[in-house]
């Protein structure tokens, strides 16, 4: 058998990587990697999900199933999102002949606010699960908690 020499596996790294980052590019713009943090965020949150449930002796494979269909809901969200704001700039293009490029921004709103509900969900699944998580973090999340909370029971009371 033939030993390949290291210039040669540099190269095959190289050319694979870099076909990913264009495919990648392809499909999701050249802002890729946003939508690939935020698929590694859905994996770690799933992961983190499953190991506090575990440790909780809370497993289902029901609710495990019902967490995979919850963040397919989310990538449906991020796409109406993007869809919504490309067809209204193009109709302001075409229609009504007024720049509303501006709206662009609801996607990468979106994209921001599930990316912020992501780490904050993992950093929560940890605290569960004992770990010790920075300060910084967890009052982080105790403030958000306490905003959605707020809101929350403001919009009932109207």
């Amino acid at each position: 058998m033939k030993k390949m020499n290291a210039s040669k596996v540099v190269d095959t790294y190289n050319i694979a990587v870099g076909g990913v980052i264009t495919v990648l590019t392809a499909i999701f713009g050249p802002h890729w990697y946003v939508f690939a943090a935020f698929l590694i965020l859905n994996v770690f949150d799933y992961i983190t999900g499953w190991y506090k449930a575990r440790r909780l002796k809370k497993e289902s494979s029901s609710v495990g199933l019902v967490g995979i269909v919850k963040k397919v809901f989310y990538w449906l969200i991020i796409a109406i999102a993007f869809i919504m704001s490309y067809v209204f700039t193009m109709m302001g293009k075409d229609l009504l002949h007024v720049d509303l490029s501006f709206l662009t921004l609801i996607g990468w709103f979106t994209v921001a606010c599930l990316l912020i509900n992501e780490i904050r969900s993992i950093f929560e699944n940890l605290v569960e699960c004992g770990v010790n998580v920075p300060k910084i973090l967890v009052n982080g999340l105790a403030v958000t908690e306490k905003i959605i909370n707020k809101e929350d029971n403001d919009s009932e009371g109207k």
